[in-house]
This record gives structure tokens, C-alpha cells and sequence, in this order.
């Protein structure tokens, strides 16, 4: 439930091409660089990575890596459940708005590597009985997550209202079944305007436009992660026919459904 390995290692496993390509993982993925340069991309948004900084992918969401050869650091990997429950509710564990990357001051990086290179012994020590080993590692985990949940976000705003809170976690729930903005209003007791006047004080855009981009972001997922039919994600995602969910992706991302997925799964050059 828990992996620890440095990048040679990983390109030495032969995984390197697979990382390449688009790919969704039901494990949280915890990347730092000791050395070089290298980028990742989290639900296509692209991030650059220098040493010291850490990226945290979260279950469900499409990474991609690039450089893997020109940069060596660590990779955790962990399933949610191996995180003890008061520190994975106490970090947000599965928040899939989260901020990707992270920024440590030097103090931070001093602690974090602390933690990481302890992590990491007890993980390749092989001293302990198995139930006893397993404690030791949840309880480095839950350390380290909570320093890298506690550092601070590139660009990060004002904490966000309530109502945009409530509004986002329902449209996290319910953005399969409607697109409507009224569905919303009427199930979270708040106006329409309401609900559009927080969330372009939160995330700088419409609720409506909100909504639609959740619906195009799990579009583009399915698209670039799986073999299913543009037609079959489209119903899965609440259209009535292929050609009102073409129509509804063309219009938001400038491309089709299949041009999306023949660019996004095409070898990186």
C-alpha cells in the first residue's frame, strides 16, 4: 500500500515510457527532485519542477511525465487507506482541488528531507515483524503528508466562502447528472447569482462555467485514459445523444472528442 523509490530506480524498472503517456492512478503520488529539471502534468496542466519543490497528484487525476531523464529525486506512493484516518480528513487527502505543486522555505526543505530519508530507511528495512513495520511507515507517512500539506501554494488566494465550498463539493458529486445552475441553486438553498458572485471571487469564473469545465475535465480523462467510445463517455456523462456532446466539447476546447484523444495519446516526441 505504500512505495518508495528514487527516479534511477524507476527508470531503471523500465516504467519510463508508460509515465510518458497519459495515465490515471487510483494511488497519491508524491514527487520531489533532489537534482536537474524535470516536468509533470496533473490534469493537463503542465508544471515545471526544480529540486526542493514537491508535486502531489491525488487519485483520479491524469499525470503525465516529461525529463524523467534529467532529473533524480524520490517517488512515494501510497493508497489512501494506508493513511491513518484523523491525518488523511486532517490533510484533505483526496481534496481533487488541491494545489499540485508546493513550495518549501529552506527551513521546510530541511524538515521534509528529514522526514523523507527516514521514510525511506524504514521502508527498505527489512528488521521489524511485518504489522509492527507497517506502523512505523503509516506513522512517517502521516508526517510527511502533513508538512507537505501545510506548505504554502504558488499563487495561492484568499481562502474561499463557504458557498463556494458547498457549491464545488456539489458539483465534485453531481456533474454527471446536471449542468444546470439552478439544479444547483435549488439543492444548496442559494440564488443562482449567489452561487455565480462566490465562485468568481474563489476560482475567477461563472459557476455555470465552472460546472461546464468539471464536465470537459472528466471528458478529457476518459478521452486520454481509456478505449471507451466518445459516444459511451458522453452518455456516462449526462448527454442525450454523441452530437450534443461533441457539439459541448468542441465549443469549450477548440477540438473533438477524437482529435482530444488522438493528440493526447500520440508518442511524445
Amino acid at each position: 500500500m505504500i512505495e518508495i523509490l528514487t527516479l534511477a530506480r524507476l527508470r531503471a524498472s523500465g516504467d519510463a515510457p508508460a509515465l510518458a503517456r497519459p495515465f490515471r492512478s487510483d494511488r497519491h503520488c508524491l514527487l520531489t527532485l533532489t537534482s536537474g529539471a524535470m516536468r509533470h502534468s496533473v490534469d493537463f496542466t503542465e508544471h515545471a519542477l526544480a529540486p526542493t519543490q514537491w508535486l502531489w497528484a491525488r487519485p483520479g487525476q491524469v499525470q503525465q511525465w516529461s525529463g524523467l531523464d534529467r532529473a533524480e529525486g524520490t517517488v512515494i506512493r501510497f493508497a489512501t487507506e494506508f493513511l491513518d484516518p484523523d491525518t488523511a480528513i486532517g490533510v484533505c487527502v483526496d481534496d481533487p482541488h488541491a494545489p499540485a505543486v508546493r513550495v518549501p522555505s529552506n527551513e521546510d526543505h530541511a524538515l521534509l528531507r528529514a522526514a523523507t530519508t527516514q521514510l525511506q530507511w524504514e521502508h527498505s528495512a527489512d528488521k521489524l515483524p511485518l504489522d509492527t513495520r507497517l506502523q512505523v511507515l503509516r506513522h512517517l507517512l502521516a508526517v510527511l503528508v502533513l508538512r507537505v500539506a501545510s506548505l504554502p501554494a504558488p499563487q495561492a488566494g484568499p481562502d474561499p466562502s463557504e458557498v463556494y465550498l458547498a457549491f464545488r463539493d456539489a458539483v465534485e458529486r453531481d456533474f454527471a447528472n446536471s449542468r444546470r445552475l439552478s439544479d444547483y441553486a435549488d439543492a444548496l438553498a442559494y440564488s443562482p447569482r449567489t452561487l455565480s458572485r462566490a465562485t468568481l471571487a474563489a476560482a475567477g469564473i461563472p459557476a455555470k462555467e465552472f460546472i461546464d469545465r468539471r464536465v470537459v475535465l472528466e471528458a478529457k480523462r476518459m478521452l486520454a485514459c481509456s478505449l471507451i467510445p466518445a459516444a459511451r463517455i458522453g452518455e456516462r456523462l449526462g448527454f442525450s445523444s454523441a452530437t450534443n456532446f461533441n457539439k459541448f466539447f468542441a465549443q469549450r476546447t477548440g477540438t473533438t472528442p477524437i482529435a482530444f484523444r488522438d493528440a493526447a495519446r500520440a508518442p511524445a516526441h
